[in-house]
Order: C-alpha cells, then structure tokens, then sequence
C-alpha cells in the first residue's frame, strides 16, 4: 500500500498567511494589525528622537475611528500622560517626517486595574508546602 506524502509544513503556514490575505473579513483585521505594528514603530523612533524612548513601552496607540487623522495614546500613568502632553507638537513633527500625518493626538489614561485578584483552585506555596484555595473555604471565611 503507498500513502499519500504528508503535506510540508511551510506550505500550511503559507496558505494559512494567505488566507488571511485573500479573505474579505480576516484581511482587513491583518491588514489593521500590520498598520498598527507600523504605527508603534515610528512612535519608538519619534519618542527616541525627542529623547523619551524609555516611555515607549508604556503607550499603546491606535488611530480614532472617525477617520479625522486623530491619534490616540494609552498610557498607563499620569506622570507620563503630563510628559506627552508636553512634548505633543515635536511628536506631531516627528511623526509627519515619517510619513504619519495626524492633526491631533489624544493622550489617554488606561483604565485602572484591581489592585488584587483572587484566583480560585491556584496552588500557593505555604513555608515548604504547596496547597490548593478551594472555592469553598474562601466563601466560607467570607460569607
């Protein structure tokens, strides 16, 4: 009995990659996901241009969907919120030299987080002894 040859996997990944781009629904979500990949790329290079690359990790940014050129920044502090907002027209600048025109850009706080979370059925670690929260002691010592 001969079987057929097993599909190379390089030739999956490609016809998956484009799938993606051939399809109507799929491509637009990768083609946003290439552009915004491009976006936080030449914010990097304007942040270190203007000397503040060390903030670049702590920004998201993405374009506002009314289509008025108005970029938007995410950022997880305030202190760094009052930084941009300093330095927004040399960004604006920056970002037009590399090819990104924008007529205004949003700095925004994320929202905030809860300070703590209780996950149930985790195993902590107790002075050398590793033990399971059970769902119904910690509503037992709650309720």
């Amino acid at each position: 009995m001969n079987f057929a040859p097993k599909p190379s996997r390089n030739k999956v990944a490609h016809e998956w990659l484009d799938y993606l781009r051939d399809s109507d629904g799929l491509g637009g979500i990768l083609a946003k996901t290439e552009d915004l990949a491009k976006l936080k790329a030449s914010l990097n290079l304007a942040l270190i241009e203007l000397e503040l690359g060390h903030l670049a990790s702590k920004i998201e940014a993405g374009w506002r969907t009314n289509g008025q050129n108005e970029l938007f920044l995410l950022v997880s502090s305030a202190s760094i919120a009052s930084r941009l907002q300093q330095v927004l027209p040399s960004l604006i600048n920056e970002l037009a030299k590399k090819g990104y025109a924008c007529s205004a850009i949003k700095v925004r706080l994320k929202p905030a987080t809860p300070a703590w979370e209780v996950k149930l059925g985790m195993p902590i670690k107790i002075v050398g002894h590793v033990a399971l929260i059970k769902p119904q002691e910690v509503l037992g010592k709650v309720c």
